[in-house]
């Protein structure tokens, strides 16, 4: 499944076209995704600019002059910017029509993915509880201190709780806890400040790193372009069970925390 990186990826591709562009409707040829896409989404768009476009964890806003749209790009899900008149393949389920023939086409072959128009977005269920983003400013060591006391979940399964803090999914999760030495089994209660500081200053290098490198292609994700990300090249531990340390030598180990496959090094994670 793409996670922020791949999804602050595909921000930076599109937002050059369309920012400030009006929309002219939209074309549903599908709307049977994870949640059902408005049946009358072309009327609430038409004629509006976008204004904006964000992300909140693993979701895409466009920000409209009344309301947003959201998408999220499930497990096989990606955006193009295309002509109009683009022949349509199978699983394009959803344009957004701009003028000067721009369309914004959403494609999705499993269908986990969503478009929904949303009055009120900051209050809709799906993002009012979410935690602070891992690179803005409220994601600090003193926060996780303090959010982390007297918790016994293990410290990945806290870094991965969307209402700690968005978007840190279970590939940079590995990633980032290797390179601040922590083990992914510790309790998130027994971990001290300073080592929250680590950790932090870690996230941020690895999503940093991946956003560079145009995300992690694993299976179906690709880039706006239709090209590959590359950050699979520079991952330490994820999906490397049994392969030597990068630092130490020594095998990783491979073990499921709270049902999610979880590498770590024995001998340089405490």
């Amino acid at each position: 499944m793409p996670e922020l990186p791949e999804v602050e990826v595909t921000r930076l591709g599109i937002a050059p076209y369309l920012l400030g562009q009006r929309l002219e409707g939209a074309v549903v040829r599908d709307g049977r995704l994870r949640l059902p896409v408005n049946a009358d989404l072309a009327g609430r768009v038409a004629g509006q600019r976008l204004l904006n476009l964000r992300r909140r964890g693993k979701y895409l806003l466009l920000d409209l002059e009344r309301g947003a749209i959201l998408i999220h790009l499930g497990m096989s899900g990606h955006l193009r910017v295309l002509p109009q008149s683009t022949p349509v393949q199978k699983h394009d389920h959803v344009d957004l029509l701009f003028a000067d023939d721009l369309c914004l086409r959403f494609h999705d072959p499993r269908r986990f993915g969503a478009v929904c128009w949303l009055a009120d977005p900051d209050r809709h269920p799906f993002l009012r509880h979410l935690g602070p983003e891992p690179l803005g400013d409220g994601f600090t060591a003193e926060y996780l201190y303090q959010r982390s006391r007297n918790r016994q979940v293990p410290v990945k399964s806290f870094l991965m709780d969307a209402h700690i803090v968005v978007g840190v999914g279970n590939i940079y999760a590995n990633e980032s806890l290797f390179a601040a030495g922590v083990d992914p089994r510790r309790h998130a209660g027994r971990i001290a400040l300073p080592r929250y500081g680590k950790l932090v200053q870690t996230v941020r290098d690895v999503l940093e790193a991946a956003i560079a490198q145009g995300g992690t292609t694993l299976r179906d994700f690709t880039r706006p372009d239709g090209r590959n990300g590359y950050f699979r090249l520079s991952l330490a531990v994820y999906g490397r069970e049994g392969e030597p340390c990068t630092q130490c030598g020594a095998p990783l180990h491979g073990i499921r925390i709270s049902g999610r496959a979880t590498t770590y090094c024995s001998q340089c994670q405490h």
